[in-house]
């Protein structure tokens, strides 16, 4: 006869202990708890999305014209925050990198990585995005867009691109001037372009090599409107150039959408226009923690029965409560 294995050995004799001893809850609670503790593999079909994020860190997107908790920050620091809560709530298997634009490139900084597994990287690393990583004052919004569509567009072909930006150029575009994009076909790259900033045009804080404050640029030190055949002369202030991001965004075949409020960056991100269903491994250790939680519960809590214990204890109480004590009548 083969013998039985150690498992096997070990499940009858758990079965013996439960059936003599009444604890059948109890054996089943630790079987539970082995499941949570080394639960086997899992993979579900689950909606997952994959996305390289461009942050805009041109000067103008230190203007603080937008609110964060009631309070005035600057369109980076808001587009960051916003950034931190698609963190948290992209599903696991989902994966996002960073890029940075400046000057006319959106330069890839870091390539899309599992948002579970790496969420204090993408954390950490987000915190640092700001000014200081500029390369030039410059701000070919236009290209820049164009550039993100080739980064995400060499990382694969399930990557998806943001742009994140006050859609200020700077120099401003000629009239009619079109980025060149004669190797990107509109829709070939999924994603969006998401506007930040204020409506009003307010001055543009300028900052040295090392993003310490230097004051206000003037209308004296950057190229104006009219020097390109424009009709805008007000390129040392700024607002949210909306218009001039919904025509980007036509160009390249993506959406557009204003990041006004936190959420609304999650909004876009999490469209399940953008999902992949992908088999992932899922964690599903909480069914069996759950369940036998709910075994010890009612293993040792009070039940039912210790109710019906304490229930003669309290009519007893009460009966003695109920006797007057002596030389004292009942009144009638």
């Amino acid at each position: 006869m083969t013998p039985s294995s150690p498992a096997r050995r070990w499940l009858s004799a758990a079965r013996r202990f439960g059936g003599s001893t009444g604890n059948g809850p109890l054996l089943l609670a630790v079987l539970l708890l082995a499941f949570a503790v080394w639960p086997p593999r899992v993979q579900l079909q689950r909606p997952v999305f994959n996305w390289q994020v461009s942050f805009d860190i041109t000067q103008s997107m230190n203007v603080e014209d937008v609110e964060l908790n009631h309070t005035a920050v600057s369109r980076l620091t808001l587009a960051r925050a916003a950034m931190r809560d698609v963190l948290g709530a992209l599903p696991c298997g989902s994966k996002v990198g960073w890029s940075i634009f400046a000057d006319y490139r959106s330069v890839v900084i870091l390539t899309p990585v599992e948002v579970c597994s790496h969420y204090e990287e993408l954390l950490a690393s987000l915190e640092r995005i700001d000014g200081r990583m500029r390369w030039a004052n410059a701000s070919n919004v236009s290209k820049g867009v164009t550039w993100a569509v080739r980064g995400a567009r060499s990382i694969g072909p399930d990557t998806g691109f943001v742009f994140i930006s006050d859609g200020q150029e700077s120099p401003p575009l000629r009239i009619n001037e079109t980025p060149p994009m004669t190797d990107i076909k509109p829709g070939d790259v999924k994603g969006w372009l998401i506007g930040v900033g204020g409506d009003v045009p307010v001055p543009i804080p300028k900052t040295g090599s090392n993003g310490e404050p230097a004051g206000y640029w003037r209308a004296d030190e950057v190229v104006q409107g009219s020097a390109m055949g424009g009709t805008l002369n007000h390129e040392h202030l700024s607002e949210l150039r909306q218009d001039h991001l919904r025509s980007l965004a036509e160009l390249v075949g993506v959406n557009y959408r204003r990041l006004n409020k936190p959420d609304a960056l999650m909004t876009a991100m999490l469209d399940s226009r953008y999902a992949q269903q992908v088999p992932t491994d899922t964690d599903l250790r909480w069914i069996p923690a759950l369940l036998a939680l709910l075994l010890l519960v009612w293993r040792f809590a009070p039940d039912l029965g210790w109710l019906r214990e304490r229930q003669p204890a309290k009519r007893e109480k009460k009966a003695i409560d109920s006797v007057p004590p002596r030389g004292l009548t009942r009144p009638a």
